[in-house]
């Protein structure tokens, strides 16, 4: 394929023309070859494609104008790579990258005095384009187009220079006059018309081409030719012999101004930065690279872009132009202000330059076009600030350092600078405060960094108070920066101010991003999907993702991550949060924050509370009608929905320090709800547990001094179920056992209900079966007077389980009949798939193999098609089992293996235990002793450890197998004489059973 953008935007595919669609299909791909390499956000295409005037479908439009091109081209030229696109066309022929080989190797020839392989390789440059660049798709490229064009005409008078030395000039004054019509204000070509005539002997045309373009000069732009121009016509006056030689003086430079500021004197890290940007600054090019740093406040972009200026600016002899555009300020710099200095610094003093901005912008440049000249515009604001700030000469290049990131700038290439690592961040606040301190306090100086953030201006700002405060040992400072409260005061030295610096930023926001920051802020939390924003602000969540996003480009929010249901993740820095919640604090009353805070975390309930009701756990739960919840639109709730799981793995750091920030404000009915339910959600992450405990803590701190009894039952039954999910059983029974007379006393009978089958199933964990049938039978009363089906099951289906461990089947089977059809009466299919594992166990403890592996079977299946590995791979152990014990299970070793390494991920250590025992039954059933003993031994230890008395003896059982099998009589004899009196003191069914099974 051929992509051509050298005239209007088509693309070939060998002879035929590729049709592309109307001009936003062609301004959208321009956009994607004008940023080769280099991903293109949405965002940034929106603002190419329709500049001020998007529709609020814009974002939707250019998914279709992608899925587009991607049919008429093929799919893999355009991938989609977060946050945008990314074209590919590696091996195919683009005619604005042959431009510029040929313009390269056309200055590279000429520089080496070969002119006349200049003069072909410039003019096969030329011959690539067939009309205007990018055919006028739309005013949003202008610039792009005008800067295409400029290099274009920079290219012709450079291969007309050739020419001049190749003696052709009688070849080129037909040409130069066209050029010199078409292009009147040009002030090179008019030199070179000049020139050519007087070296035919035709001085006075020559004169009188000065006269006329002094005269266009001045009705067109209100200007006197340029010094060089001037030069030319006085040398000619003069009859100059010079004027017959290769470089005629109009082409001498005569300013070179040096603004750039100092260095910075301690500048650390960046190394990367600096090794990336540097090539681009310094190598040949065929138009004027713009290279955006882009930030948040004190991330050192101006350190950075100034260090970058000095290393560079030997390739830029003919000058340094700087300018600090005041961006962040509430006066910013004009267009006007910033050129009138910089024509002033090539010798155009104030009187002499145009009035209008378009004027003194078209001077600018035609200054520019043949020089070689670094341009750092600092703090800039906006792209239009910038436009007419940019030079077209290819010797030039531009430097720009913005809190923004200006996307709307094409062909600009952007670099976003994050906070330094550890030992940059460490080596800058050695080089402020004293190498010798840092070293001496290491410890001390890890954790100054951190605190700060490993922002530089931050570690610079401790770094320069501990320079003027030598008695202070690297510790003091640590522990004041510890408080969040005075964080912001502490990073303050001279006029340098961390919390001025991320004032600026804010202040810059519309007031709705700015309430948004705030609130981010007030509820702490480490990360957030945009549609956090829409209960903070009790908007739509519509409007989230465009609030997010402007905070973004604001630089006060950072993209984090593509989350596992493919949403976007964002995040504060450390200081940003804080200055936030101060803000928040400031300008928000009291009843906005709880407010706002009692929204957000509503809507995580609601959602949860949505996700548990499509897949009821089948296990007693305490409530679902929970006062505080906030219902979200199905924008948010479908990637909840679709993958669970996932979703809640990645909200689950949120969620924890939510129900925490919610407990500090006093929000214990909010903090209460959110923490319950997550409690007794069999959807929560285990591996969140041991964190989860110390929120569900400080909500009942909350609830406790509001007094409110009800919550602070809720949430001590939300303790004991958690213990339980962590293997706590004895802590299972001390937190119910305290919840239990708070429901009775406030008359809440579900509760009443929750609590006693709560400590009925730890009871049978550790083996206390004849109390946990007691606490069950009335728990199931309870319930059954509740017409709660769903609750009836659960509490059938465990009372069955601890008569299946007694022996007692004829007790076990009723029960397992009535757990069945309360839930299928529930709609339960999970309670439905634990029901047929324990009635496969039962069948299994009888003998009857082959029902129990079906009904495993069945369970598994079920447990796999509702998403839950963890009772999968209980239902995995129990089909294996029965496998085992019809002779054929040792081809399922690798699923219990599998099995066991779900349940270390969940943190089951009572499943762990399970599958070890299993997995030691197999290799004794195949003879691979060594193996069993291993694993059998192992079960035991874990079984120990959870205080289970029964699966250890189990587990001996089988180890005294595997030693009567070794010839080990005596040490099996004393193992199941262990095993035997458990037991026989538990009053488990294997007391009345063979040795043997």
């Amino acid at each position: 394929m051929e992509f051509r953008l050298l005239g209007p935007v088509e693309v070939w595919d060998g002879e035929q023309r590729v049709p592309l669609g109307g001009p936003k299909p062609r301004a959208l791909l321009a956009s994607l070859l004008l940023s080769p390499g280099r991903v293109v956000s949405v965002d940034r295409l929106v603002d190419l494609i329709w500049g001020d005037r998007a529709p609020s479908t814009a974002r939707e439009l250019v998914q279709t104008y992608v899925s587009s091109l991607r049919r008429r081209l093929r799919p893999e030229v355009i991938t989609t790579r977060p946050p945008g696109y990314l074209l590919h066309f590696e091996g195919e022929r683009f005619d604005l990258h042959l431009f510029e080989q040929f313009v390269a190797g056309g200055r590279l020839a000429a520089g080496e005095g070969r002119h006349q392989d200049a003069e072909q390789a410039l003019r096969a440059a030329e011959a690539l384009w067939r009309g205007p660049a990018l055919g006028g798709i739309g005013e949003t490229l202008q610039a792009e187009a005008a800067r295409l064009e400029e290099l274009r005409l920079t290219v012709i008078e450079e291969r007309i220079a050739a020419e001049l030395l190749l003696d052709r000039h009688g070849d080129l004054v037909a040409e130069l006059t066209a050029l010199v019509a078409a292009h009147p204000t040009r002030e090179r070509i008019r030199g070179q018309l000049m020139t050519t005539l007087y070296r035919l002997g035709r001085s006075a045309e020559a004169l009188a081409i000065f006269d006329s373009g002094r005269v266009t000069l001045a009705e067109e732009l209100g200007l006197d030719p340029g010094p060089e121009l001037r030069e030319l016509q006085e040398a000619i006056l003069r009859g100059d012999p010079t004027l017959s030689g290769a470089a005629p003086p109009y082409l001498r430079q005569r300013f070179a101004p040096k603004q750039l500021p100092p260095d910075v004197p301690d500048f650390t890290g960046r190394g990367d930065i600096i090794a990336r940007l540097m090539p681009m600054l310094t190598a040949s090019r065929t138009a004027p690279p713009v290279l955006i740093v882009s930030g948040k406040g004190g991330v050192g972009k101006s350190a950075v872009a100034i260090h970058l200026a000095h290393r560079a600016a030997e390739r830029y002899p003919d000058g340094q132009l700087f300018a600090d555009l005041r961006g962040t300020s509430d006066t910013p710099a004009t267009e006007q202000e910033v050129l009138g200095r910089f024509l002033r610094a090539f010798g155009i003093e104030h009187e002499a330059q145009p009035e209008s901005p378009e004027e003194r912008a078209d001077l600018y440049r035609s200054l520019m076009a043949q020089r070689q000249v670094l341009v750092v515009l600092d703090d800039a604001r906006s792209e239009q600030q910038i436009r007419p700030l940019l030079p077209g000469g290819a010797g030039c290049a531009v430097l720009i350092t913005s809190r923004g990131r200006l996307a709307g700038l094409a062909g600009a290439y952007m670099t976003d600078l994050d906070m330094m690592d550890g030992e940059a961040a460490l080596a800058l606040l050695g080089a402020v405060a004293g190498n010798d301190r840092v070293a001496s306090e290491p410890e001390a100086a890890r954790e100054i960094v951190r605190l700060c953030g490993l922002l530089p201006l931050a570690v610079r700002t401790v770094g320069a108070r501990l320079a003027t405060r030598r008695h202070w040992p690297l510790a003091t400072m640590a522990a004041r920066l510890t408080d969040e409260r005075r964080r912001l005061d502490e990073l303050t030295a001279g006029d340098v101010e961390v919390r001025a610096s991320v004032s600026l930023s804010y202040r810059l926001l519309d007031e709705q991003a700015r309430t948004a920051f705030r609130r981010l802020g007030l509820l702490g939390v480490p990360d957030f999907a945009p549609w956090i924003i829409a209960p903070l602000m009790d908007l739509p969540a519509a409007d989230a993702d465009d609030i997010a996003e402007r905070l973004v480009d604001a630089q006060l929010v950072d993209f984090a991550a593509l989350d596992a249901t493919g949403q976007p993740r964002y995040r504060l820095h450390d200081l940003l949060r804080v200055f936030a919640a101060e803000c928040a604090e400031a300008h928000d009353s009291e009843e906005e924050r709880a407010a706002a805070v009692s929204r957000t975390l509503g809507s995580w309930l609601w959602l949860i509370d949505k996700i548990d009701s499509r897949v009821p756990s089948g296990e007693v739960t305490l409530r679902s009608d929970y006062a505080s919840a906030y219902p979200v639109d199905d924008l948010v709730a479908h990637p909840a929905a679709a993958d669970p799981a996932a979703w809640l793995d990645a909200e689950a750091p949120c969620l924890i320090v939510a129900v925490s920030r919610a407990a500090s404000l006093d929000l214990d009915v909010a903090a209460c709800d959110l923490a319950a339910a997550l409690s007794f959600s069999h959807v929560f992450v285990a591996n969140r547990l041991s964190e989860w405990r110390s929120s569900h803590e400080a909500a009942l701190g909350a609830a406790r001094r509001a007094g409110n009894r009800i919550g602070e039952a809720v949430l001590l039954a939300g303790l004991g179920h958690i213990s339980y999910k962590l293997d706590r059983f004895d802590q299972v029974n001390e937190y119910l056992s305290a919840a239990l007379p708070l429901f009775v006393e406030a008359g809440d009978v579900r509760g009443e209900a929750v609590a006693l089958a709560g400590m009925g199933t730890a009871c049978r964990e550790q083996c206390r079966l004849r109390e946990g049938l007691g606490h069950l039978t009335r728990s199931a009363a309870i319930f059954r007077r509740l017409g709660d089906h769903s609750a009836i099951g659960a509490t059938a289906r465990m009372a069955a389980a601890i008569h299946l461990e007694l022996g007692e089947y004829e007790e076990t089977w009723p029960l397992l009949d009535q757990a069945l059809d309360a839930y299928r009466r529930a709609g339960g299919k999970r309670g439905e798939a634990l029901t047929l594992r324990t009635t496969s166990l039962a069948h299994r403890a009888l003998g009857n193999h082959a029902e129990a592996a079906e009904l495993s079977a069945q369970a598994l299946d079920m447990f796999r098609a509702i998403g839950d590995p963890l009772m999968a791979a209980f239902a995995v152990q129990s089909l294996v089992k029965a496998q085992i014990r019809q002779g054929h299970g040792a081809a399922a070793l690798s699923l219990l293996v599998d099995a066991m390494e779900v349940c270390r991920s969940h943190l089951d250590r009572y499943g762990e235990a399970l599958m070890q025992r299993t997995i030691g039954e197999l290799h004794l059933s195949i003879g691979q002793l060594d193996l069993a003993e291993a694993h059998l031994t192992r079960s035991i230890a874990i079984s120990e450890e959870l205080h289970t008395p029964l699966p250890v003896a189990r587990a001996k059982r089988d180890l005294a197998a595997v030693l009567a099998a070794r010839g080990d009589t005596a040490a099996a004899e004393i193992v199941i004489a262990e095993a035997s009196a458990v037991f026989a003191a538990l009053d488990a069914r294997e007391a009345g059973e063979p040795p043997a099974r």
